[in-house]
C-alpha cells in the first residue's frame, strides 16, 4: 500500500512539472505594440535622442558663460647652484612655493552670450521636434510594414485557397475524363492551372517571408525570435474625408513638428547672426584674485609668510575690436547667409510638407474610391465564376476560360485587399496630418 501512495506521488509530482515545463504562447503583437517597440528601440530615434541631450548641455553651457569663472593654482618651485649674498657668491638651495586664486566675470560682450543662451534655447527646442519627428517616421515605416505583412498574409490565404480549388477542379476533370465527358487536354489543362497555383502559392509565402524581415527591421526586432501579428481590420465603411489640403496645412502647421523644425532652424540662424554682429562691440570685463607664498630663503615660517605675503587686486579691462583682418565682418557675411539658407530650406520644408498633405488627401479619396469599385469588382467575379464552374461542370465552357476565370476573381480578391490596406495606411496618415497622434507613447514613471 505505501509502495502504491509513493508511486502515485511520484506520478504527480512528474505531471506536475511536465506542466510547468509547457512553454507559454508566443506572443502575438497588435499593431500599436509593434510601432511603440520600434519607436523605443529604433537606432535612429535613439540617435536623434542623443542629439536632444548634447543641445540640452550647449545650453547649460551658455548659461553658465554668464557667471563669473574661479580657478585656483598652486606652484613649487626648487633653485640648485650660487646666488649673491651680502656682495659674495655662495652654494645655496632654495624653495619657493606661490598659492593663487583668481576669477574672472564678462560684463558686456555686444550681448553675444545673452544671444547665445536664446540660440542654444531655440537649438534645444529644435532638438526636440526633430525627435517627434523621427518617432513619427519610425512609426510611420513601421505601419507600412506592418500592413505589408497582413497584405502578404492574406494572399497566401487567397493562394491557397485557389490552389486548394484547381486541384478539385483537377480531380472533377480526371472523373469527368474517365467517364468519357472531358478529354485528356482539358485534363492537361488543369494540371497546368493546378502547377501554376502551387507556384503562386510559394511565391506569396517568400513575400510573407520577406515581409516579416522588413519588419523585424523596421522595429529593430530580435531576428532570431518569431514575430507574429493580429489581423487590423476596417473599421466602418471607406469614405472620402471633406476636409481640404489647404484646411489641413494651416492646422498643421501649429502642431506638426515638421514645421515647428523648420521654424525654430531658421530661428536658431536669426539669432545667430546678431551674434556675429555682436563682435563689433566692445568687450567690458572684470577679473579679482588673491595671491600668497612661502620661501625657505626669507625669515619666517611657513605659517608667518603665508599670512605675511598675503596679496588681493580688483582689475578691468575693455577690449575695443578695432581691425582684426576682415574676421568680425566675414562671420557677419556668413551668417547672413546662412540665414538666407536656412528660411530657403524652411520655405521648403514647407511646400513639400504641404504637398505631403495633399497627396495625402487625394491617395486616401482615390484610395477610398478604389475600395468601393474592388468590392463591387469582387463580388459580380464571383458571380461570374460561379456561373463559369457551373457552366464548365455542363460541358459549355472549356479548362481554358474557367482557368481565366479563376485568375480573375484571385485578381479581383486581390485589388480589394490592396485598396483596404492602402485605405487604412492613407486615413491614418491624414488623421496624423489633422493633429491625430500617430501612436501613444507610454508615460514614464
Amino acid at each position: 500500500m505505501k509502495y502504491l501512495i509513493a508511486l502515485s506521488t511520484a506520478l504527480l509530482l512528474l505531471a506536475a512539472q511536465a506542466a510547468a515545463q509547457v512553454t507559454s504562447p508566443a506572443k502575438v503583437w497588435t499593431l500599436e505594440e509593434c510601432v511603440l517597440y520600434a519607436v523605443e528601440n529604433s537606432p535612429e530615434t535613439n540617435i536623434a535622442a542623443t542629439n536632444n541631450d548634447i543641445a540640452r548641455q550647449n545650453y547649460r553651457e551658455a548659461i553658465g558663460a554668464l557667471l563669473p569663472t574661479l580657478n585656483a593654482s598652486v606652484g613649487a618651485e626648487f633653485n640648485f647652484g650660487r646666488s649673491l649674498v651680502d656682495y659674495n657668491y655662495v652654494d645655496r638651495n632654495a624653495f619657493n612655493n606661490e598659492y593663487n586664486l583668481g576669477s574672472d566675470l564678462t560684463i558686456f560682450a555686444g550681448m553675444r552670450n545673452v544671444n547665445n543662451i536664446r540660440m542654444q534655447r531655440v537649438n534645444r527646442l529644435t532638438g526636440r521636434h526633430q525627435l517627434d519627428q523621427k518617432r513619427d517616421e519610425v512609426a510611420f515605416a513601421t505601419m507600412e510594414a506592418f500592413f505589408n505583412v497582413l497584405y502578404c498574409k492574406d494572399m497566401v490565404v487567397l493562394a491557397e485557397s485557389q490552389l486548394e480549388e484547381s486541384r478539385l477542379n483537377l480531380r472533377q476533370t480526371e472523373r469527368m475524363e474517365e467517364l468519357g465527358i472531358k478529354g485528356f487536354p482539358d485534363v492537361a489543362e488543369m494540371r497546368a492551372q493546378e502547377a501554376s497555383n502551387s507556384y503562386r502559392l510559394t511565391q506569396q509565402q517568400n513575400l510573407l517571408t520577406i515581409g516579416i524581415i522588413l519588419l523585424k527591421e523596421r522595429m529593430n526586432f530580435p531576428i532570431e525570435e518569431t514575430l507574429d501579428i493580429v489581423p487590423y481590420d476596417l473599421d466602418g465603411e471607406a469614405e472620402k474625408t471633406p476636409l481640404t489640403a489647404e484646411g489641413i496645412y494651416l492646422q498643421a502647421l501649429a502642431y506638426l513638428p515638421k514645421a515647428k523644425a523648420a521654424y525654430s532652424t531658421a530661428e536658431s540662424s536669426r539669432i545667430a547672426l546678431q551674434i556675429a554682429r555682436g563682435a563689433r562691440f566692445p568687450t567690458l570685463s572684470m577679473n579679482a584674485g588673491y595671491w600668497t607664498g612661502f620661501s625657505n630663503a626669507e625669515d619666517g615660517g611657513f605659517t608667518e609668510q603665508f599670512k605675511g605675503k598675503r596679496r588681493y587686486w580688483v582689475g578691468a579691462s575693455l577690449r575695443i575690436p578695432i581691425f582684426n583682418g576682415f574676421s568680425t565682418s566675414a562671420n557677419i557675411k556668413r551668417s547672413k547667409y546662412q540665414l538666407e539658407i536656412a528660411r530657403t530650406e524652411r520655405d521648403a520644408a514647407l511646400r513639400a510638407l504641404y504637398t505631403e498633405i495633399e497627396q495625402a488627401v487625394a491617395d486616401m479619396n482615390g484610395s477610398a474610391d478604389q475600395h468601393a469599385q474592388s468590392v463591387r469588382q469582387r463580388e459580380y467575379t464571383s458571380v461570374a465564376h460561379d456561373v463559369n464552374r457551373r457552366k464548365y461542370e455542363e460541358g459549355l465552357v472549356s479548362a481554358l476560360e474557367l482557368h481565366t476565370s479563376s485568375n480573375r476573381l484571385v485578381q479581383a480578391r486581390a485589388d480589394e485587399l490592396n485598396s483596404r490596406f492602402t485605405y487604412i495606411l492613407k486615413k491614418r496618415m491624414v488623421d496624423y496630418y489633422c493633429g491625430q497622434p500617430l501612436f501613444t507613447p507610454v508615460p514614464e514613471n
